[in-house]
């Protein structure tokens, strides 16, 4: 505590002089007689009662409140500092938290949007009764790229169709009783717009175009898992493989379908030729990949244009809207790290509690002293208090600031795009301030609460 008396400082607690200038206490019923004799007894006992009150009445300046409190604080720095680290912990904690929460949100969004958001799928629909009246099914035709890919929005269109009884697949036409040669493995038929409509890859080879389709050239694509048991690796001596009877000639490898996974374990041919050989005029379902935020009018649009007299016959499989699921993914990240934010937030509290109160338990001295001075109860609870806030804001702007820090780090650290609400880091200190007024509550209760003759006793 700075001792009073120096050279151009004055005492924190300021007494108010009484009414009358240069006169006692006890001279103020004299002068009052001798000036107004007609007053009653209780008239001049009301009055010396009230000179009594403003000779002892004290303030605490704002000024002096604020000196006392950063020179409480700054006493010892090391342990500031480190009761100060709770707060910036668990202020850091949130900042980084709801900061990376909302841009790994965005994120995840971002992938779902690559190919959940971006994929329509058609079929024809069953035919049947529909509320007492007869329900044709509408076929679809194998051209689907001349109609589908004109339509604003559409990145790619492809139709397939499962082969039925395409006879055991096999590598060689010698049968040996002694060896399985002959395997049973799904075979597709499909139009030259499918690679791209699943997003798959070629690995070796080619995948067939228009002209195989034209020219019903008995031609195939091997998935890769499919390749593997068949045991075609190499395409340079033009690899046969025989589907029952027929032997078609190995053109490419397809290693990759994110779309259609189950392409990988099976043989895929052109559609000309599985309509000459199977009699497939139809496919089974049209797989059409969009623009993100077009699924939802390609929906509508894709049944017209692939059956323009029937549109209604046709089914359409679309994503629901990618800003609900968006929505659902923030909010759920956003829980769970807000709430390991507030436990962060909640241990800086009580580290900040802990140690206001140890400081109330060595300043016991200090508070008795300024009570024989002049300080009231309040004037003791509201310092406390200031020094708890002190360090509480300290905590919460450096807190801001590492948690702002550790977005921007980690977003670099992905390629992404950090995303950060603007009122995160304003109002970041503002609730280090609240936590270290609530955490130094009780220790300046407390402190307040001495007398100042116990604490005189108990800090000598």
């Amino acid at each position: 505590m700075r001792p009073f008396g120096e050279a151009g400082d004055g005492p924190p607690y300021v007494n108010v002089p009484p009414p009358i200038a240069g006169t006692a206490v006890d001279d103020v019923a004299p002068i009052e007689s001798q000036n107004a004799p007609s007053q009653s007894r209780r008239a001049r006992r009301r009055q010396r009662r009230a000179a009594r009150r403003a000779t002892t009445r004290s303030r605490l300046r704002v000024l002096d409140l604020i000196d006392e409190s950063l020179a409480g604080v700054f006493a010892r720095p090391a342990r500031a500092a480190l009761t100060t680290l709770g707060t910036v912990l668990g202020i850091a904690s949130l900042v980084a938290t709801l900061g990376v929460s909302r841009t790994a949100g965005n994120q995840i969004v971002d992938r779902f949007d690559e190919l959940s958001a971006t994929q329509v799928t058609v079929r024809a629909r069953a035919s049947g009764q529909s509320g007492g009246s007869a329900r044709r099914a509408t076929p679809l035709p194998w051209a689907v790229e001349d109609r589908l890919l004109p339509l604003n929005g559409v990145v790619a269109a492809g139709a397939i169709a499962d082969v039925p009884n395409p006879g055991g697949i096999r590598t060689v036409p010698v049968n040996d009783p002694s060896v399985v040669s002959t395997r049973t493995l799904p075979v597709f038929a499909a139009s030259p717009g499918l690679l791209d409509a699943v997003r798959g890859r070629i690995v070796v080879g080619r995948w067939f175009d228009i002209g195989h389709v034209t020219r019903n050239d008995r031609v195939a694509i091997l998935g890769v898992d499919a390749a593997t048991e068949l045991g075609v690796t190499r395409l340079g001596n033009l690899p046969g493989i025989y589907l029952g009877d027929d032997l078609y000639t190995v053109i490419g490898i397809l290693d990759d379908a994110p779309r259609d996974v189950g392409l990988l374990g099976g043989v895929i041919i052109p559609s000309g030729a599985a309509n000459e050989r199977y009699n497939l005029s139809k496919p089974d379902r049209v797989v059409i990949e969009t623009e993100v935020g077009a699924a939802a009018l390609i929906a509508k649009q894709a049944p017209i244009a692939l059956s323009p007299n029937s549109p209604a016959g046709l089914s359409v499989s679309a994503p629901r809207d990618p800003s609900q699921t968006r929505d659902a993914v923030q909010s759920d990240i956003n829980t769970l790290f807000l709430l390991l934010g507030l436990v962060s937030l909640i241990v800086g509290a009580i580290g900040i509690a802990n140690v206001t109160l140890v400081t109330v338990m060595e300043r016991t001295g200090e508070i008795g002293l300024r009570r024989a001075l002049g300080a009231h109860r309040k004037h003791i609870a509201i310092q406390f208090l200031c020094e708890s806030t002190a360090m509480g804001l300290i905590g919460g702007v450096v807190g801001a600031s590492v948690g702002l820090l550790f977005v921007v780090v980690v977003s670099a650290a992905r390629d992404w795009t950090p995303v950060l609400d603007i009122w995160l880091p304003l109002i970041a200190p503002v609730v280090g301030a609240i936590v270290g007024l609530l955490a130094g509550l009780y220790p300046a209760i407390r402190a307040a609460r001495m007398e100042p003759v116990d604490a005189l006793r108990a800090g000598t």
